[in-house]
């Protein structure tokens, strides 16, 4: 009997996602109970036995719905069901902050998974986003006038973690679960339009496909690879020349860089300075962009973090206003 198409959709980018560990690795399948994550972790068990890999299924309890800890009980419970070789639960405490509940949970939620990786050894951690997710990140980017680097999209790869289904369709991972027997859990956030990518998922893009044709949610995928190509490309440029530059910010050397690289430059020199990455927007970079090219001798800039960024001495520093220790050296 011949592999149906949704299951073959979904084993082929994760076959090639763990072909290049060794024998022996442990690896992590990130899983809620969705189609996505569950679809996953049964390809992630068939293709990684067969090279030899250990496999672990992992659930993370938000704890930001009622049953929650029963719902993480179920997924445990399939997963040990699939043949995964071991089962962890983790439980985070979700605190919202600025950029909402949505972030506040997927940081938290990467946060336990890192630790879960660190202490068990594991050198892989899965993620199930798929084809559709990425077109709704695009989207979102878009109406939040978001760069390039939001615009492209979520990477395949990052550090330990890999996105293998990120080329495959919402409807292959649906699918395979139904051929596969799997409870699929509806999580009911993804219903609640009071969050901007439920909107997008079943009222937004829906439209589109309907005005515009079928394939817009594979089109935004595609664009999104093709703006990350580009925005790797100058953010490799931008951190070559802020190391070149050994932890200073000259203002007649960064006046001579392209906006494009100049603007990264400084982004990265906030970074190190402690500015949060979710709080220093393309606005706080442009004013300190306007202390190099429309310099009317302008005190300090507000950053996140309790940083100023100043001109001093012709350079670019940056003050931490809770201490009298002065400019934070950047090569830091």
């Amino acid at each position: 009997m011949s592999l149906h198409p949704s299951v073959a959709a979904v084993r082929r980018p994760v076959r090639r996602a763990l072909a290049e560990l060794e024998p022996g690795e442990k690896v992590i399948v990130a899983c809620s109970g969705g189609a996505d994550s569950l679809a996953l972790a049964s390809a992630a068990v068939f293709e990684g036995h067969k090279l030899g890999l250990h496999i672990i299924g992992a659930t993370v309890d938000h704890g930001l719905q009622d049953g929650s800890a029963e719902q993480a009980a179920k997924v445990i419970g399939q997963l040990a069901g699939m043949g995964v070789d071991e089962t962890v639960t983790a439980t985070v405490e979700v605190k919202a902050d600025g950029d909402g509940p949505e972030a506040a949970a997927r940081q938290a939620r990467y946060a336990v998974l890192d630790q879960l990786a660190e202490s068990l050894g594991a050198s892989t951690i899965l993620l199930g986003h798929t084809r559709d997710d990425q077109a709704e990140t695009v989207l979102l980017g878009l109406t939040r006038g978001s760069g390039a680097r939001s615009l492209s999209g979520m990477r395949a790869r990052f550090d330990r973690y890999r996105r293998p289904l990120l080329t495959t369709t919402r409807i292959d991972t649906e699918t395979a679960c139904q051929v596969e027997g799997l409870d699929v859990w509806q999580d009911p956030h993804n219903r609640d339009f009071a969050y901007t990518r439920a909107r997008i998922r079943h009222r937004v893009l829906p439209t589109l496909e309907e005005d515009l044709g079928p394939g817009v949610a594979e089109a935004l995928a595609r664009t999104a690879e093709q703006l990350r190509e580009d925005a790797d490309f100058i953010d490799d440029i931008a951190e070559a020349m802020h190391r070149d530059l050994g932890g200073t910010l000259p203002v007649e050397t960064l006046a001579q860089y392209p906006a494009a690289v100049r603007t990264r430059v400084l982004r990265i020199a906030a970074l190190e300075a402690g500015s949060p990455p979710a709080e220093l927007t393309r606005e706080h970079v442009k004013e300190i962009d306007r202390l190099i090219t429309d310099w009317r001798g302008q005190r300090w800039i507000d950053l996140p973090g309790h940083l100023r960024a100043k001109r001093t001495n012709s350079a670019i520093t940056f003050d931490d206003v809770r201490s009298e220790s002065g400019p934070f050296d950047t090569s830091n």
